[in-house]
């Protein structure tokens, strides 16, 4: 495929990811700023993390001061599942050589992941990687901004991200087949939360749901 083809794909292609990323990302730049970071934080975040997830977490990390050891435990245990998405794309990603492999690479999220594993064409697959982080650092800025100059009083608002996950959590319970995985990260997050305390829980917990997911894996993949 010729590169302004791939490029014009690309663009259509991406046009949902689009929509989730700039308002997702608005709501992360805007609430950054209510922890007094200003829009520079937010680009700079959303170029050189580049995980929705991870960065929405950071928010409060930062916030609260916790170590850099505990940020970096963190941020590898929220986004270990990249590691599967990477595993799936060696071969493919493997032909690509120099500065737009390494690229490709990083940018490799859960939107563009789904929307790159089924294609060969590297072109492509750089345009969607670009494309994608683009609405998302420019979603962020763009909240990082109006987070600042809006006159309006956002206390309370940190709890999008709760009201967020929760509905998330929800709707793939009622689409999941097995709802073990549920059960143990629930069981898992509560145990800690009473055993380590609210500051302290976090870390634990994902030890112990990564442990609990081992022990059941087998039947997990039996489903």
């Amino acid at each position: 495929m010729r590169a302004s083809g791939a490029i014009t794909r690309a663009i259509k292609d991406t046009l949902p990811v689009m929509t989730g990323y700039l308002v997702l990302g608005l709501g992360f730049g805007i609430l950054l700023s209510t922890k007094g970071y200003n829009a520079l934080w937010a680009l700079s975040m959303g170029i050189l993390i580049y995980s929705g997830t991870m960065q929405f977490v950071a928010i409060d990390l930062f916030a609260s001061g916790v170590s850099l050891g505990a940020c970096s435990l963190t941020a590898l245990m929220v986004s270990a599942r990249h590691l599967f998405y990477g595993i799936s794309m060696i071969e493919r990603y493997g032909k690509i050589r120099g500065l737009k492999k390494l690229y490709v690479i990083y940018a490799l999220t859960d939107e563009t992941y789904s929307l790159v594993c089924e294609s060969d064409d590297e072109d492509y697959c750089f345009w969607v990687s670009l494309l994608d982080q683009s609405y998302w650092v420019l979603g962020s800025f763009a909240g990082g901004i109006l987070g600042q100059l809006l006159p309006f009083n956002f206390e309370g608002i940190d709890f999008a991200l709760t009201a967020l996950f929760i509905t998330i959590c929800v709707e793939q319970w009622l689409n999941a087949e097995n709802h073990a995985p549920a059960l143990i990260g629930f069981a898992s997050s509560l145990l800690c939360l009473v055993t380590f305390g609210a500051s302290n829980f976090l870390i634990p917990s994902m030890l112990l749901i990564t442990i609990g997911l081992f022990i059941i894996r087998r039947r997990i993949e039996n489903v």
